[in-house]
């Protein structure tokens, strides 16, 4: 029988259990909303519509990528029109 050193994994999740975690943006999404993750424990939340923070699950990854790829064609299309509005 193998024997799985389950320590490692343990000892982040005790450290955030009296320390706190400590949440580091990982990904912008948009100006407004986030995503982070513990760097001791990986545990990973994002921004909801309320602006409080809440975990990310797949439904929440879906949301976060189309917020992202409309809000990149949106900053896109502005820089066009200024651009365009600068040159006329």
């Amino acid at each position: 029988m193998e024997k799985t050193n389950s320590k490692p994994a343990f000892i982040p999740k005790m450290y955030c259990s009296f320390f706190g975690h400590d949440f580091q943006v990982t990904k912008k999404v948009t100006w407004h909303v986030k995503e982070y993750t513990c760097s001791h424990c990986k545990k990973q939340l994002t921004t909801n519509s309320n602006g409080n923070l809440t975990e990310l699950t797949p439904k929440f990854k879906e949301i976060n990528a189309i917020l992202e790829r409309i809000h990149n064609k949106r900053m896109i299309r502005s820089q066009r029109k200024t651009i365009t509005s600068s040159i006329c």
